[in-house]
């Protein structure tokens, strides 16, 4: 009876949430059901009930891939914001790589631009400043945009970062792949570390409240990071080296040092990054979860997809031949650059079957899914407190 009890309430409670998506439930059942009418997937009630419950956050998770220079004011169609409402996300870590010596510029437009995207579509975006902005979107049904720049050659000086700050930025990676004036990039050929001036820049961001990515930095620059800072950091999209050997990717030492600073990895599904070979599915996703836990703890992993909604193999031919040729040979790049199965709008919940199958419970999917991203934000998008000279203003 009990039993009987709690799948009744499990139905009305799913019910429920999906009236409120605005979405319907064809072939419902107690085991396992149709989550979206135009898909032939049936999800189990325990996967769709833990993304209805979870602050699901992709800590790289842009919201177009589109290399289209006005491709940021196309308005928003229905089927669009469709797929949004019915990804199950709330936070979307939106970051690209500028650089170069127009990189101020590039910066201040890309900011500009998307988030002018967020608020011409603001039923539906919400810029997130603050980690409660990301509950607040969760309670209202919205998805929550983080502005994020993967590098920080923007930052000529260190008074720079709380000036882009102000302008809504939330994150930056110190480098992207290749050698800057902070540090060195995952493919360059030489690593000598984090420089004097990304020491300042890492120190100027700790003040700002801005969280420190290394995802796209060498390994010396990585390590150096997290003894540098002085908050925990973060490697947004990454996976395990102990996994697949690429260069992009980061080794138990930097997995280790991170969690024990406080930082949170997550994990990627670009497809040469997951695995060197064929297959490559959403269960060797899941495989680098798994390491990380084993490396650092539950408490230390997330989702950062490096993708859009739809991934990168639905791009037009001539912007994917683009992306690719932009990368050296050790990118390994294959005929498909997404992972089977984590490569679609509602990738989150085949996600959560996965981890399910795996043995996870609850609370710890639920982690997974963005509550580690959350306890991360919250610690570090805190400003330091003001120095007597700077409240008064001299």
């Amino acid at each position: 009876m009990e039993h009987s009890r709690a799948r009744q309430d499990t139905r009305r409670r799913l019910l429920k949430g999906a009236a409120a998506a605005g979405l319907a439930f064809p072939m419902l059942n107690f085991a396992s059901f149709r989550v979206f009418a135009d898909s032939e997937t049936a999800y189990s009630a325990r996967a769709v009930g833990l993304v209805e419950r979870a602050l699901v956050i992709d800590m790289l998770g842009v919201l177009k891939i589109d290399f289209e220079p006005t491709a940021y004011s196309t308005p928003l169609s229905d089927a669009d914001a469709a797929a949004f409402r019915a990804s199950g996300i709330t936070g979307f870590h939106n970051s690209i790589g500028t650089g170069g010596p127009a990189a101020v510029e590039e910066t201040l437009s890309f900011l500009a631009a998307w988030e002018g995207f967020a608020a011409r579509n603001s039923d539906l975006f919400c810029v997130a400043d603050t980690a409660s902005d990301l509950d607040h979107a969760k309670a209202a049904g919205k998805c929550a945009v983080i502005m994020g720049v993967q590098n920080a050659e923007h930052f000529r000086k260190a008074e720079d970062v709380k000036a882009f700050h102000q302008l809504g930025q939330r994150c930056a990676q110190l480098t992207y792949n290749s050698q800057n004036l902070l540090g060195s990039g995952s493919t360059d050929r030489v690593d000598g570390g984090v420089s004097d001036f990304g020491a300042e820049i890492i120190a100027a961001m700790n003040d700002a409240g801005m969280l420190v990515d290394v995802s796209h930095c060498g390994d010396r620059t990585t390590l150096d990071a997290i003894e540098i800072s002085k908050r925990p950091i973060a490697i947004t999209h990454s996976n395990c080296r102990a996994l697949n050997d690429h260069p992009r990717l980061k080794t138990d030492e930097a997995i280790a040092k991170l969690a024990a600073k406080g930082g949170v990895m997550g994990i990627t599904g670009v497809r040469n990054f997951v695995r060197d070979r064929e297959p490559t599915t959403i269960e060797h996703v899941v495989d680098h979860v798994d390491h990380v836990v084993k490396v650092a703890g539950i408490e230390h992993v997330g989702i950062g997809s490096d993708s859009d909604l739809n991934g990168y193999d639905d791009m037009p031919a001539d912007q994917r031949k683009e992306l690719m040729a932009a990368y050296k040979s050790s990118y390994a790049f294959r005929d498909k650059l997404d992972t089977d199965g984590f490569d679609h709008p509602k990738k989150v919940y085949d996600l959560t079957e996965a981890l399910i199958r795996r043995g996870y419970s609850d609370p710890d999917i639920e982690s997974v899914l963005g509550g580690n991203f959350r306890r991360l934000l919250g610690t570090v998008w805190v400003p330091a407190p003001a120095t007597p000279t700077e409240r008064k203003g001299s």
